[in-house]
């Protein structure tokens, strides 16, 4: 039998160069809107670019990866992220920014559908539970790319230089990972579009919500805890920071988890976990109480992603590249959409109990738990 030590090192190091390229942006935005004199709405709109170009492609990436397999759309957008990154500071107008940041979104957008059909490949030959590890890689990869951009920036190095710099590091990532990439990944054949139904519209449901949950922590956490006189505006963020930690090290140690307890406990311990979570952050008194709390909804919805994507693997109601294009794509509606649709509510009733609404959809993960899977632990 062949080793698929080689496959699953190319996989880890696609999440790294995937994390560390998209962090590497956010560092970039206020010297491009300064540099360009963009007001809110228009740098507003310009970020929407990156959304629309990601879900273009997370929709044409699964259709394109059941015909021709993985291999070519991961080499093809890994290297066009790098270069799309690389290219940020070129623009030199609004109309070109918009199309870099389009195809920013549009290489982002390919690489993880395609990373993570990789992934789910790679997990079904080894026979092991490996998705965890590999998205928690993503996050650490986040941590390098915003801490690498950030540290480049304050030594007064021009944005060109320092792009040039982080995407040189992802080609060399991709250097390492492309001749280790499986050549038959995800090729099935059949048809190269269906729309999501029966369990693979369930699991893109409760994917979309947890990824609303992260993203309404990223964009309104820091604001809850000033509106809840907890934390003053400078240390807000600290929310935010300490869910992220919790996250990443809940994903190093999520596939001995899901091995020990199956995906069905998995889920709906992390689900109750991160449901208590919200119950502490949204009662508490104290600051320290409050990330606590933070801490709590990280490692409860640590997990949830991976097993939801290994069960997109196992389904067998559609193929699964074209279920698991469909399922990133709602997904990264849900970030689009969510934290805007949170503004709305709070704007309405109040963040607290915007938030409130937040656990009682989270609250689906756990009670679906029984109906997705089988509760048979992964195969050791």
């Amino acid at each position: 039998m062949v080793s698929d030590a080689p496959a699953r090192l190319a996989t880890r190091v696609l999440f790294l160069v995937a994390g560390f390229g998209y962090s590497c942006w956010a560092p970039l935005i206020p010297q491009t809107k300064a540099r360009l004199g963009l007001d809110e709405h228009v740098l507003g709109l310009l970020l929407l670019c990156i959304g629309v170009g990601s879900i273009l492609a997370m929709a044409l990436t699964g259709a394109l990866a059941v015909r021709h397999g993985t291999r070519p759309l991961l080499i093809v957008s890994g290297f066009g992220f790098a270069a799309a990154l690389a290219a940020l500071p070129l623009a030199d107008s609004v109309p070109a920014l918009g199309l870099n940041l389009l195809a920013f979104g549009a290489t982002l957008g390919a690489l993880d559908v395609a990373m993570n059909m990789h992934a789910v490949e790679v997990e079904k030959r080894a026979g092991v539970s490996l998705m965890s590890g590999f998205h928690a890689l993503f996050s650490v990869g986040g941590f390098a790319g915003s801490a690498v951009m950030t540290l480049l920036l304050s030594q007064r190095l021009p944005a060109l230089p320092a792009t040039a710099l982080c995407g040189a590091v992802m080609v060399l990532g991709m250097l390492l990972a492309a001749p280790r990439i499986l050549r038959d990944g995800a090729r099935s054949g059949g048809a190269m579009f269906a729309l999501p139904r029966g369990l693979v519209l369930g699991i893109a449901l409760l994917t979309c919500i947890t990824f609303l949950v992260e993203g309404a922590l990223l964009d309104w956490g820091a604001l809850l805890l000033t509106e809840q006189g907890l934390f003053a505006v400078e240390q807000a963020g600290s929310g935010y920071i300490v869910f992220s930690i919790a996250m990443t090290l809940a994903r190093f140690s999520g596939d001995y988890m899901a091995t020990r307890l199956g995906d069905q406990r998995t889920l709906l311990g992390g689900g109750v976990l991160a449901l208590a979570g919200f119950a502490v952050l949204l009662t508490a008194a104290s600051g320290l109480v409050a990330l606590a709390g933070f801490g709590l909804i990280g490692l409860g919805c640590a997990n949830i992603v991976p097993v939801l994507f290994r069960r997109a693997a196992l389904q067998q109601v559609m193929p699964a590249g074209l279920a698991i294009a469909a399922i990133s794509t709602t997904a990264y509606a849900g970030i689009l959409v969510g934290p805007a649709g949170i503004g709305f509510i709070a704007k309405l009733v109040g963040l607290p109990q915007a938030f409130w609404l937040l656990a009682a959809l989270l609250a689906c993960v756990p009670c679906s738990a029984l109906w997705l899977v089988s509760g048979r632990p992964a195969k050791a």
